[in-house]
């Protein structure tokens, strides 16, 4: 389906390139002081804080004859804005409303079309007059910002939503196409020494491609193993296997290989997509597990956990249950990581904790579209309003995903920055729960709009 359209209209020299620039993410337009640079219409693919549309730069509207060359750039412009979703009709604040503003405004209000008005060039007082007269061009308030200095984007991003916003999944902005289907999984196993990291992969691959033994610490390099998964409903699923060292607790590395050896396991964390904790059943979980999973969260990859030689642990349901309530307690940023059972010498259990990673990684790398988002955004608020600390309202006005693996949002609104951390995970849970990211690592960033008279920064 193809992108919203977005005009950008205006007479000549009110900063429409500039905009155009901003929007697209390079300097594709040209720009100068001097009036009519722009003479065709150029479009780009724009995104603004999750939004996606194609932005169409025009000449400055003026009125002359059609037969001349400023006559023929109208009929571009005009052109323009009916193929369009969404005219963004620009003046300069600090100029003014002029004769040709308000032409151009009698014009628009005879098209049939969406119209936004924006305020350029409105930082600092020497804008207040001019976005004041906009009113009376019958577009409403304008959106105040500075396309020069990229101020008032969000307020543009919430002028926009309504008109263009989309529901439908868009491309993943990694390199490349990402199809989970295809995509090789990236699972790299982790823990303390003689957890059975090794014997897992072996068991996995059905051969001794590592080195297994009782002694503690034989694997040195972190080994990278392709291998193709076959799942219990026929598919062949592509994995590439990472086995790390043992890590130990950081007071008992002492040898220089050992030091080595850890450092190369966290460098294969950092570049995993799944990583699995495998925990040795028969010890049950220690504080170095709990720090190991903090580390991987902490990086943002996703997170499986798998208590090994489960055959021979006594006690099974009592110890289950208490590595699970620690976990809970211990990894309170990311509760309910999946926690599975597995025998890496009989093999029982592989497939659950196979499925379980490729689940983990789709929900490691979904997006949500704006439109959705801000509807759950909207009934989130409403169940539990933010605070006010010290008496100031803390204003939260949208949300949107700017990333994912692992998903990134960011929250736009006033005094954000004061929300208390309480709030913060209230949010954190709500996104988990409504849109299915289970336990993998979510980031909530806050922004606020600059204040134009601050200048402490």
């Amino acid at each position: 389906m193809p992108l919203p359209v977005v005009a950008i209209i205006g007479r000549p020299n009110v900063g429409k390139s500039t905009l155009f620039n901003r929007l697209v993410g390079k300097r594709l337009a040209l720009v100068d002081d001097q009036p009519g640079v722009t003479r065709d219409r150029r479009e780009g693919q724009a995104t603004l804080l999750g939004l996606d549309f194609t932005i169409v730069d025009t000449a400055g509207f003026e009125d002359e004859d059609a037969a001349t060359l400023p006559g023929r750039m109208r009929m571009q412009t005009q052109a323009a804005v009916e193929m369009a979703d969404v005219a963004l009709f620009m003046i300069d604040a600090r100029a003014g409303i002029t004769p040709l503003d308000e032409e151009i405004a009698r014009w628009l209000r005879s098209a049939d079309g969406t119209v936004v008005l924006v305020a350029n060039k409105a930082e600092g007082r020497a804008g207040e007059n001019g976005v004041l007269e906009s009113l009376a061009l019958g577009f409403g308030d304008p959106v105040q910002l500075s396309a020069e200095h990229g101020e008032g984007v969000a307020d543009l991003f919430e002028a926009l939503q309504p008109y263009i916003e989309r529901d439908e999944e868009p491309e993943p902005e990694e390199e490349g196409e990402f199809d989970p289907e295809t995509a090789v999984l990236k699972l790299a196993i982790v823990g303390r020494p003689n957890a059975g990291k090794s014997t897992l992969i072996n068991r996995f691959l059905g051969e001794d491609r590592l080195i297994t033994g009782p002694e503690a610490g034989i694997t040195r390099d972190s080994i990278a193993v392709d291998w193709n998964w076959t799942a219990p409903d026929g598919r062949v699923r592509p994995v590439r296997l990472i086995d790390t060292a043992g890590m130990r607790k950081k007071a008992r590395v002492q040898e220089k290989l050992e030091k080595l050896s850890v450092a190369d396991a966290l460098h294969a964390i950092d570049f995993a997509e799944v990583v699995v904790l495998l925990l040795d059943g028969t010890r049950g979980l220690e504080l170095q597990d709990i720090k190991i999973a903090d580390r991987v969260l902490q990086e943002g990859r996703a997170l499986v956990i798998a208590l090994n030689k489960w055959d021979i642990a006594e006690h099974a349901s009592s110890l289950f249950n208490g590595v699970k309530g620690a976990l809970d307690e211990g990894l309170a940023q990311a509760r309910g990581v999946p926690l599975l059972t597995v025998s890496a010498a009989t093999g029982k259990g592989l497939d659950v904790l196979m499925q379980a990673a490729f689940e983990t990684r789709e929900a490691w790398g979904r997006r949500v579209s704006t439109g959705q988002l801000n509807r759950w955004f909207d009934r989130a608020l409403e169940a539990n309003p933010p605070p006010a600390p010290g008496g100031k309202r803390i204003k939260m006005r949208y949300i949107t995903q700017n990333k994912t693996r692992p998903p990134s949002f960011v929250l736009f609104g006033t005094r954000v920055d004061q929300l208390p951390e309480s709030y913060k995970r209230y949010l954190i849970n709500g996104l988990r729960k409504e849109f299915g990211f289970g336990a993998v690592p979510v980031r909530l960033n806050m922004r606020a709009p600059k204040n134009p008279f601050d200048h402490s920064k």
